[in-house]
């Protein structure tokens, strides 16, 4: 069921982006099926706008400490592209795959001017480099499109669906999402999913 185990993801982005929601999210799931999740968490900054990661250790042998080692990451799921190369920089190793979301959110330091934000094409570059293999989505178009910034979570999780990476299957999150939130929210929730998993070719 699983192509390693555990197998160690990492959900990163910043502070509002509902990286929390997304681990919780990912990790009910997996937990549905039978396997073990453990979940850690970690805050670069209390407010708004900091850096925020979340380590999923996903295994069907029982529970394993939550903090990943460093170099042992096998996907990296970024809510924001920079912090797929922060992640990268200190858990990556040559197998590792990148989702990221494509829009980027500048600190405090790029709008002020202090700090210069490189282009996405280079971010993408750097992580081509720093990976097996990676997948860029615009999640937070899309989530605009459906009518709120919040289905950017649901679209990651699809497309992360979409990579075979994890056995994240359709009907196990809609059953989740209806019994969380009822039949019409749940809707909405799973053509977010579907929107996913077509961004990435599944």
């Amino acid at each position: 069921m699983l192509s390693k185990d555990p197998y160690n993801l990492i959900i990163t982005g910043v502070g509002g982006q509902g990286n929390v929601l997304a681990s919780r999210m990912l990790g009910n799931l997996m937990s549905a099926q039978g396997l073990s999740v453990t979940i850690g968490e970690t805050f670069g900054a209390s407010q708004r706008g900091g850096s925020v990661m979340s380590h999923l250790r996903i295994s069907s042998e029982g529970a394993w400490s939550p903090q990943i080692p460093a170099g042992g990451a096998d996907m990296v799921v970024a809510l924001e592209p920079i912090e797929a190369l922060r992640v990268l920089a200190r858990y990556g190793n040559p197998k590792v795959k990148v989702l990221a979301n494509s829009r980027s959110i500048y600190p405090v330091g790029v709008i002020s001017g202090e700090l210069a934000y490189p282009s996405l094409d280079d971010v993408k570059k750097w992580v081509a480099e720093l990976s097996d293999r990676s997948w860029f989505i615009d999640a937070t178009e899309a989530a605009m499109n459906l009518g709120s910034a919040i289905f950017g979570n649901v679209i990651m999780v699809g497309a992360l669906a979409a990579t075979k990476e994890l056995p994240i299957h359709r009907e196990a999150f809609g059953q989740a999402m209806e019994a969380a939130m009822g039949p019409e929210k749940a809707k909405k929730n799973l053509k977010a999913f579907d929107i996913g998993v077509e961004m990435v070719g599944g």
